[in-house]
């Protein structure tokens, strides 16, 4: 009885024909999908999902997380084809592990509008080559740069080249011993940053002192936080400056359950910039590669 008040498309031993969904709906459901999944899979189903995924607005957003056991030289690739694909129309990247000077400035280059980008553990990436490319970037407004060995100087250009930055996310390994002090990164966005809503400083050695800069210097912070900053005593003035001014603050020993990285704490004399606890040459890159044909469905039928 209750099957015949269901539409006709879901009546009992009927089937959707998923090929025929208008193709909005399709390219919803796709754009839960990260990149490479829609350039190794989706893609290739049928002519219709084909078409979408040719669709510059769908390459608005390029999402180079979920992988597994892909050669770096592969993901570049992709990488980069995702990028043709925007047409010019991206406005926001996410890479871990592999992006390069070379991948990165061929974004640049390709997307003038871009307003996000976010890297993770892209070791390979030098001072050199991001200063190279954000100076071409004047509208980022959402910049993450966690685990890659990049300098305060280079938050300088940062600063000056893109007026518009909102959310700063530089996050690192937090040491508890021996007690290293660096105000590099802090004085830098103190510098140059005053725009900044949300910034994160996960394992970041700044002092005291280093945090009163950014206080003084950056009026519209939301949201700051500071777990695993050791160096920092928040109490006293300076936890009511905090407390009083920004509307969320995360402490040096707040709990890590939401952190997106591994942040066990690595009381070892070794540089913030080392490789983080969990993570290593041995984990990222792997000696095999599979078939991979970015002609895609050419050859599909609905």
């Amino acid at each position: 009885m209750a099957s015949s008040s269901l539409p006709p498309a879901m009546k009992e031993g009927e089937h959707r024909n998923w090929a025929e969904l208008p193709p909005e709906l399709t390219s919803s459901i796709l754009h839960r999908l990260g990149a490479i999944e829609i350039l190794e899979n989706a893609q290739k189903v049928c002519k219709s999902w084909y078409r979408v995924c040719k669709d510059p607005s769908m390459w608005r957003k390029i999402d180079m997380l979920n992988f597994k056991d892909v050669d770096y030289d592969l993901l570049e690739k992709m990488c980069r084809h995702a990028v043709d694909l925007s047409q010019g129309g991206l406005v926001e990247i996410d890479i871990r592990n592999f992006c390069t000077d070379s991948l990165l400035n061929y974004i640049a280059d390709s997307s003038s509008n871009l307003r996000s980008i976010k890297l993770a553990m892209c070791y390979q990436i030098t001072n050199e080559g991001l200063i190279e490319a954000v100076v071409k970037l004047p509208l980022l407004e959402d910049l993450e740069i966690s685990y890659c060995s990049l300098s305060g100087e280079f938050l300088k250009v940062v600063g000056q080249s893109c007026p518009n930055l909102k959310t700063l996310k530089k996050n690192c390994v937090g040491y508890r011993r021996p007690r290293h002090e660096c105000d590099d990164v802090a004085l830098a966005i103190a510098e140059t940053m005053s725009g900044l809503r949300h910034l994160q400083l996960f394992g970041n050695k700044l002092t005291d002192a280093g945090l009163n800069a950014i206080l003084d210097s950056c009026p519209n912070l939301e949201h700051l936080d500071l777990r695993q900053c050791f160096n920092v005593n928040l109490v006293g003035d300076l936890e009511k400056r905090c407390s009083e001014r920004i509307k969320v603050v995360r402490r040096p020993n707040d709990s890590i359950h939401d952190y997106p990285f591994d942040a066990t704490i690595n009381d070892v004399d070794s540089s913030e910039d080392d490789y983080p606890y969990g993570f290593s040459d041995v984990d990222m890159v792997s000696d095999d590669e599979f078939y991979y044909d970015f002609s895609g469905a050419s050859d599909y039928d609905d």
